[in-house]
């Protein structure tokens, strides 16, 4: 167990840890740059010597390190075990692959949890080793064939019309209940080290040990290392930060995850995005699993579904001069379009490690060929930054199988598949282009959904081949050489399946359809209508009920009973704030994890100036910075991102930095001045605590009214919380100005110097 040398935590907790190292949700949660009232004996040399420097002492004979370093530890920790949870366990558990964000909430509730603990002074809990263990046995005890039976949304490698099982489900909470408890230890420790160090050197080197831990996983993710080492560096970490009497114990315990891992990734390469594994397939070539499912096949091009082949035989004396396969993947597409003598390709993959094994194992060889260039990028942003024109344009079966966020229910493919993207593939092509999607749609809403999408965008019906047998998959064909051609209706043949023969079962042109598109704003293609799907809300009640447990158990009960609103408020806006930022610079600057990783690398370093700059000033008109706040909501309101799509790429990197990162600086500004002031950190922290809870919870109502309107969300929770504030200042429940603040502001100054020198 990791060493606490430190008594229970005192006074102001929430101050001493509202800037904790959970690297999406710290975000959320805000950070404070004050002091509370009690903070004027912190820096009393009686207090000193009495209470913090015994306390430093015992820990510094334990750990031969000072409590900053290892709050930078912990906090570096943390970061990368919730990075390492969001990415390792999806990747065998594939139910979680689309609920990534429930692993954030888990791991937002768990650090939550252990510094609550920390007020125990008795606080009975398994070690954080102990934890892990049984965390990677569950893992390793729960792989098995995805089985989702909704309709309602679609998951691939899922099988929709078959009956879900009974643990499937069951997984979700469980896998929920032991991430949140794995991060309580770790936690813990942490609370107990804020109280000993003065808040503002905790809060910079907690931040500093977030940012380090977000570049510690970029960069293990750029160079497609495996899992052992994510967990050697994680049991590196944890033993740095154990106790020398329990470090034969945890080593132990530590080898024994890592040797769990190391069993499960036998014969697996690790993307940046998926789990993959080569199975050789016949006659030649490899069967491509990601995440356990079935994704791709290297197999020579003759031997591919007749759906790659279909866009070449319906014209067949067509010559395309220049063709666009977006999802290029190991290149069977390519190979097709080679063989039917298409004369130059761009083949634009967005996971690189896919890319790689296709130039290197595919039998064909097509990333070989003279004729193709290779472009490892997001679909819908090479779309929108090319100056090429295309006479074929091939949407090539880009299914993800996974979120893309964990913040957000966006796919790899969410942007791609829209509205707005077709008309950038329309206005791509050449005058005669040609307009191709193929896949396994396997649901006739979906089909008819992207074929209406399609002829919207070239105001024509679209041709579509729809294939029965082991599949139900489907072409969608359209451009300006149909006019030319007698084509009929769209009709279903009436012969029977012929087994596992995939054959056409229906084809002809079909009209428009009244269902809703997939949009910007609202991507969600595989949702049938805007609507909360079941399976969500089935998901969302279970970790409530969780997380209120966990809070009501292990939180005392006089914290509770006197509920902050002005806190929850603040939780709850920032935390839909913060998906905000995350969808709106997916859809600018493509949905991959280089994107991802720097947004939330631009956060935490929003975050650590907000903290430094209320440390440094005093803002004795707050209201200005409530002003701007709102102000920069109604712009961001007023402007919809995808009018931000602009054609020079660095003048919508600029814009969108002003527009998205400008309320979160001042939403970071706004809650430390206000934590700062509050009287009760204790009930400020719970009350924050529910309130990020339910922020990420409405998420999920971002595909009942999109991203977008989520900010009237956002307007609404600021408002309460600007309502609230003022009515505790009338009734003198927080504190403002007093010396306490002003000793913590004097000392924060040298600091903020400092860090600038």
């Amino acid at each position: 167990m990791l060493n606490d040398a430190a008594g229970p935590l005192e006074g102001n907790l929430l101050t001493c840890v509202a800037g904790f190292v959970c690297g999406h949700c710290r975000f959320a949660f805000g950070v404070a740059g004050g002091r509370a009232p009690n903070d004027l004996a912190r820096h009393c040399d009686f207090f000193l010597r009495a209470t913090l420097l015994p306390a430093r002492r015992n820990a510094h004979r334990n750990q031969g390190m000072s409590a900053r370093t290892r709050i930078f530890l912990l906090s570096f920790t943390l970061l990368f075990f919730e990075l390492l949870c969001i990415r390792w366990i999806p990747a065998y558990v594939r139910y979680l692959s689309y609920f990534t964000n429930f692993i954030l909430l888990a791991s937002f509730l768990g650090i939550g949890l252990g510094i609550l603990s920390a007020r125990r002074p008795q606080f009975r809990f398994p070690s954080f080793p102990i934890l892990l263990v049984a965390l990677t046995i569950v893992v390793a005890l729960n792989r098995y064939e995805l089985h989702i039976a909704s309709t309602d949304v679609l998951y691939f490698g899922s099988r929709t019309t078959d009956v879900v099982p009974a643990e499937s489900f069951v997984l979700l909470p469980l896998i929920f209940t032991f991430v949140t408890a794995a991060f309580i230890p770790l936690a813990r420790s942490l609370g107990t080290l804020f109280i000993r160090t003065p808040p503002l050197t905790a809060y910079t080197f907690d931040i500093l040990g977030s940012l380090a831990g977000t570049a510690a996983f970029f960069f293990l993710s750029y160079f497609a290392l495996t899992p052992i080492w994510w967990f050697a560096i994680l049991g590196g970490l944890v033993l740095l930060l154990t106790a020398r009497a329990n470090m034969p114990w945890s080593a132990l315990l530590l080898c024994v995850s890592a040797g769990i891992a190391l069993f499960l990734q036998r014969g697996t390469y690790w993307s940046p995005y998926y789990k993959i594994t080569l199975t050789p397939a016949q006659p030649s070539g490899y069967q491509l699993d990601v995440n356990s499912i079935g994704h791709q096949s290297m197999v020579p091009w003759q031997t591919k579904e007749p759906f790659y082949r279909r866009v070449y035989e319906l014209l067949p004396n067509t010559v395309f001069e220049n063709a666009l396969i977006l999802g290029a993947g190991t290149g069977s597409d390519t190979a097709t379009a080679l063989a039917h003598g298409v004369k130059r390709i761009t083949a634009v993959e967005i996971d690189p490690l896919i890319l790689r094994l296709g130039a290197q194992l595919h039998p064909d060889q097509p990333y070989s060929d003279p004729r193709v260039r290779l472009v490892n990028d997001d679909g819908r942003v090479f779309l929108k930054n090319t100056r090429e024109k295309f006479d074929l344009i091939i949407f090539a079966l880009p299914d993800s199988l996974t979120l893309t966020s964990s913040m957000a229910n966006l796919r790899l493919e969410s942007f791609l598949f829209t509205r707005d993207s077709l008309g950038n593939a329309r206005d791509a092509l050449t005058p005669d282009g040609v307009l191709v999607l193929y896949n396994y749609y396997r649901e006739p809403w979906l089909i008819e959904k992207l074929a209406g999408m399609v002829s919207r965008t070239f105001g024509r019906e679209s041709f579509v081949s729809t294939y029965g047998g082991w599949g139900r998959g489907a072409v969608i064909i359209n451009g300006a050489p149909l006019a030319n051609l007698t084509l009929p209706t769209y009709h279903e043949n009436t012969s029977p399946n012929a087994g596992n023969e995939l054959r056409v079962a229906g084809e002809g042109l079909v009209q428009d359809s009244n269902r809703a598109p997939a949009t910007d704003d609202w991507p969600f293609v595989y949702l049938q209508q805007k609507s909360f799907a079941g399976i969500y809300v089935k998901g969302l009640l279970a970790i409530t009920v969780i997380s209120l447990i966990g809070i009501f158990t292990i939180a005392p009960r006089s914290t509770l009973q006197q509920f902050d609103g002005h806190m929850f408020f603040l939780g709850a806006a920032f935390a839909l704030l913060e998906v905000k930022a995350l969808t709106t610079f997916a859809l600018l600057f493509g949905s991959t994890w280089i994107v991802n990783s720097l947004v939330f690398f631009a956060i935490l370093l929003s975050v650590l100036l907000a903290v430094l700059l209320n440390a440094r000033f005093q803002f004795k008109r707050i209201w200005i910075v409530y002003v701007l706040l709102f102000a920069m909501l109604a712009v961001n309101l007023a402007v919809r991102p995808e009018t931000l799509i602009l054609g020079n790429i660095y003048a919508r990197y600029f814009v969108a930095s002003i527009l998205i990162f400008a309320p979160v600086f001042l939403a970071n500004v706004v809650f430390s001045n206000s934590f700062r002031d509050t009287a009760r950190a204790d009930i400020s922290f719970a009350s924050n605590l529910l309130g990020i809870m339910t922020g990420g919870m409405l998420e999920y109502f971002s595909m009942l009214i999109g991203y977008h309107m989520l900010l009237w969300f956002v307007i609404a929770f600021y408002a309460l919380a600007t309502v609230l504030r003022l009515s505790s200042f009338k009734s003198g429940a927080r504190v403002a100005g007093n010396l306490p603040n002003k000793l913590a502001s004097a000392k924060a100054g040298s600091l903020f110097s400092i860090l600038l020198s």
